[in-house]
């Protein structure tokens, strides 16, 4: 497959939940027209690769063609070279002359493991998960995208989760000052979680039934905003409960801010924000919401304006919803996108 002058090309490894998001919404927003899907690891076969593409239960049908000639998924006409590798040491990334693999199988997390990426030839390596301290950086995109360099090799995109808090409290610090803080992530079900019981995990929590319980597991978010946010470092703890639905989470956040403020003076820095600096990536709104709204919202954060909170002037509750699945695929695609460019600037 020859290069298209002016394209990147992007390979997918792990056609999971995020891979699947990261070539829908990369078809379905055209202002990523530079950015061109050529090959996809992924263990299942082909048909039913093909199948999983044009049909989701969760962001409906795929809305442009989707078929394969037995080698290639061809979506558009697009012709994207189908893997079935196990050994990423087995990769044709420099045959292929991919310039940036998308590691969506969530399995890598240290930075030897993710170079056999490179060894293989790709140019650059972007992780769909939070990465040990020994990767380039870890980028929430529209917080610290200005620390990528072009010599970055492997840079991680944190977490869904990180992407939505981070933003929000760089805010609140940045108006009012944080003392310190909880957070309790309302998260929908996830493919780790067995629709029956059944023994698969050492947590036993999560040998219980997705569909029929609100389901507490373990979180590494606060270690992610202490290491986005140094200042903040061991001034937040953390919760995470699963719940029965397919996708959309509810940030719930608690603060105590250095500052006095109020409900209305709080909404009102979201909605400046959501409508000036941070648009396309926060927004704002008061109308009366389910999580089913925001179903393939690429926002990485939407403040509910109708559940701010604050107490004695200092204490400050707020809620912020969050499509788990399709925002985090929409960051990726944008950490891809302005890591790639800087090679043009």
């Amino acid at each position: 497959m020859s290069r298209i002058p002016g394209k990147f090309r992007l390979a997918i490894n792990g056609y999971g939940r995020i891979g699947q998001s990261v070539l829908r919404a990369l078809y379905v927003d055209h202002r990523r027209s530079d950015l061109q899907v050529v090959a996809i690891n992924e263990l299942s076969d082909l048909d039913t690769l093909t199948y999983l593409t044009r049909y989701d239960t969760t962001h409906g049908r795929f809305p442009v063609e989707v078929r394969n000639d037995g080698t290639h998924l061809l979506i558009n006409g697009d012709r994207i070279r189908a893997l079935n590798e196990k050994d990423p040491d087995n990769l044709p990334w420099k045959e292929l002359d991919v310039d940036l693999v998308l590691e969506c199988t969530g399995s890598f997390t240290d930075r030897a493991t993710a170079e056999r990426h490179l060894t293989r030839g790709a140019g650059r390596l972007l992780l769909s998960q939070p990465a040990d301290a020994d990767v380039d950086a870890t980028i929430v995109h529209g917080f610290n995208s200005g620390d990528l360099r072009p010599g970055h090799r492997v840079v991680s995109c944190g977490s869904c989760t990180t992407n939505c808090i981070v933003p929000i409290l760089h805010l609140l610090d940045r108006e009012y000052g944080i003392e310190n803080g909880v957070t309790t992530t309302i998260h929908s079900a996830m493919n780790d979680q067995p629709v029956i019981d059944s023994y698969h995990h050492t947590d036993l929590r999560l040998t219980r039934s997705a569909m029929q319980s609100m389901v507490p597991v373990d979180t590494g978010l606060s270690q992610g905003i202490g290491k986005m946010m140094p200042a903040l470092g061991g001034r937040f703890q953390c919760l995470h409960l699963r719940v029965p639905t397919i996708n959309v989470s509810l940030m719930d956040l608690a603060v105590n801010l250095r500052r006095p403020t109020d409900a209305a003076s709080v909404n009102a820095l979201f909605r400046e924000a959501s409508d000036g600096p941070m648009q396309g990536l926060m927004g704002y709104t008061e109308e009366p919401h389910a999580s089913v709204d925001f179903n393939t919202d690429p926002r990485s954060a939407i403040i509910d304006g109708t559940q701010t909170r604050v107490s004695v002037g200092k204490l400050l509750k707020l809620m912020a919803w969050f499509d788990n699945e399709w925002s985090y695929a929409n960051r990726m695609l944008d950490v891809a996108q302005t890591w790639l460019n800087l090679d043009r600037e």
